[in-house]
């Protein structure tokens, strides 16, 4: 277990045995993180549905204001329905009153209609009913329940999960590789948030707007659960992984595979990678430009970040030559003389003493 929580050195010399047993082990540690995050989401899986219906949500209390779709004309019949009881009360109250003109008779039949009307129009909803995603089959909320928990689930368990996969292989790569790698692994599990996060508040609304309000007036529009939480996370997921191109692309120039000035020259093409990639998530032309417009200024952010590595590296190595090349006073201006290496075993054993040959 202790594997599970350091790295092996790359000094470190295992077994296929020891890799075989260092990979379960970290396998049943990232197991019991999801497992152990997904119990603590399926308790809290009201509070969940709330948040992942939330764009649905307020599309509907804005078609329930504008009067629009089924649920916005079903609030105004009920707005309707509670102006009408209104003026049936006033109604009955004047015509109850002394000076109705009615004789006592007819005004003692008229009085117990009102406490009757009342009772009923309480039992009208004074806040439109909002619409949320609906479910066909018998079993489909409780399945709809269990995918949206595993998904929040993995989200939250991600960075645990990343980081057993690079303590499993960072002893592969050389010290070098190891100074490069660890600052953009560290940043994986950042990103990813930030594009989930960009997804939920910027991409998904802007979809769901599109998507429930297109051709409105022709269609019942009814959301089902299942296809919109798999677009939901389609969405979500899509833009945490896209949001990892600063790793790719820095992880590239750190390695020398590619320069800053390569970058800036492929300005144009990847505008055109960007809204390649962004028009395989789910989404419309709105979307599409949602996306494309971040995955371009990631990739600025890129070429920024990975300029100001190279000059500190030019800077460092410059600093490092310098040194280098200055003596202090008095120093012996001549190379210093090597010291004689220690002889190795094959040496010892190869070596012939003249002596013996006479």
């Amino acid at each position: 277990m202790a594997s599970a929580i350091r790295t092996v050195g790359h000094e470190d010399r295992l077994s296929l045995v020891d890799h075989l047993e260092e990979l379960r082990t970290r396998l049943i540690v990232s197991a019991a993180v999801l497992a152990v995050a997904f119990g603590v989401c399926l308790w809290q899986n009201h509070a969940l549905l709330e948040v992942i219906n939330k764009p649905l949500t307020s599309q509907s209390r804005k078609q329930v204001a504008n009067g629009q779709g089924t649920v916005g004309q079903a609030a105004l019949a009920q707005q309707g329905l509670l102006k009408v009881s209104t003026d049936v009360q006033s109604a009955l109250g004047v015509l109850t009153g002394s000076h109705s003109g009615l004789s006592s008779a007819a005004r003692a039949q008229l009085t117990p209609l009102i406490g009757a009307l009342k009772a009923d129009v309480a039992k009208i909803p004074r806040t439109p009913a909002v619409q949320g995603p609906a479910t066909l089959g018998i079993g489909e909320p409780f399945t709809t329940t269990i995918t949206v928990t595993l998904y929040f689930a993995l989200i939250i368990s991600l960075p645990v999960i990343l980081f057993e996969l690079y303590g499993f292989i960072l002893p592969a790569l050389k010290p070098n590789e190891r100074r490069v790698a660890m600052p953009l692994l560290t940043a994986v599990p950042f990103l990813f948030a930030a594009g989930v996060a960009f997804g939920y508040f910027v991409v998904l609304p802007a979809a769901v707007h599109f998507f429930v309000n297109f051709n409105s007036s022709e269609f019942n529009v009814l959301v089902q659960a299942s296809p919109y939480y798999e677009f939901a996370a389609t969405i979500l997921l899509a833009l945490g992984l896209v949001f990892q191109i600063p790793v790719l692309i820095l992880g590239a120039t750190r390695l020398g595979l590619v320069t800053p000035q390569q970058l800036r020259k492929g300005r144009r093409y990847a505008i055109v990678v960007c809204a390649i990639v962004a028009a395989f998530i789910p989404g419309e032309v709105i979307t599409l430009i949602l996306e494309t417009v971040p995955l371009y200024l990631l990739y600025e952010v890129s070429i920024l970040i990975a300029s100001l590595l190279a000059r500190a590296d030019a800077r460092r190595e410059e600093g490092s030559a310098t040194t280098v090349g200055v003596r202090s006073p008095g120093e012996d201006p001549s190379p210093p003389t090597k010291e004689p290496a220690e002889p190795t075993v094959q040496d010892l054993i190869d070596h012939t003493d003249p002596g013996l040959s006479d």
